[in-house]
């Protein structure tokens, strides 16, 4: 990689941080929202926020949801995902104004792709999605939300209430300065490809999922 060379033959400064690129009129199948682009300079990552309505400062109903290509795209049950963000958008919607920060870079809870697959079948063979994760040598969960709260501060939000059922984005966003005024359970029917998966993310991750109970009750 060719390094860039300023005046006087001096290094041009990099860049750090989140920027602004680009907004776009985003129509879908949802509603018309706003796409907003950010690049996040310190890791390299293209981002993407979409807005819907007029969102204020306070109060915002948001979404950060971590990429997920098997879910989001290719419809997996193997995880709830693709419906999480389907149910997201369309709560927006109908609340009339909120945003979904979709997260690139988290895909398997932040450990990519090919190794997300690895995982996979290991879960396969009879490991849970934490034991999977740590056989391959890699951290359980290594997402990092502190780009989601920047964006969310250059959009001018103060205060969300926050769809997730994972009290860690809930720590994260706070810790970075904002405030979250109440936690929206995002809960979606399991089935029987996911029932498993869903179990240690409420045992062994302390994702809030009450729902499960009458699945487990009955198993």
């Amino acid at each position: 990689m060719t390094e860039k060379i300023g005046v006087l033959g001096k290094k041009a400064p990099q860049r750090t941080g989140v920027e602004r690129v680009v907004n776009a009129p985003l129509p879908t199948v949802y509603g018309k929202f706003q796409a907003i682009g950010y690049m996040d300079h310190d890791r390299g990552d293209e981002q993407v926020a979409l807005v819907y309505g007029e969102i204020g400062t306070d109060d915002v109903l948001i979404r950060l949801h971590s990429e997920c290509l098997t879910g989001d795209a290719f419809g997996s049950q193997h995880c709830e995902c693709g419906d999480q963000l389907d149910a997201a958008l369309r709560a927006v919607v109908s609340a009339g104004a909120g945003v979904v920060v979709y997260l690139r870079g988290h895909e398997g809870r932040g450990i990519g792709l090919l190794a997300k697959l690895r995982a996979m079948a290991l879960q396969a063979e009879g490991l849970d999605t934490v034991e999977a994760n740590l056989a391959l040598g890699l951290p359980v969960d290594a997402r990092d939300y502190g780009v989601a709260a920047r964006i969310l501060d250059d959009l001018g939000v103060r205060s969300v209430r926050l769809m997730s059922n994972n009290p860690r984005k809930r720590e994260a966003l706070v810790s970075h300065g904002i405030r979250v005024a109440e936690q929206v359970p995002l809960l979606i029917p399991p089935c029987e490809n996911n029932i498993t998966y869903l179990r240690t993310k409420r045992e062994r991750l302390d994702h809030h999922l009450p729902h499960l109970d009458a699945v487990v009750s009955s198993s």
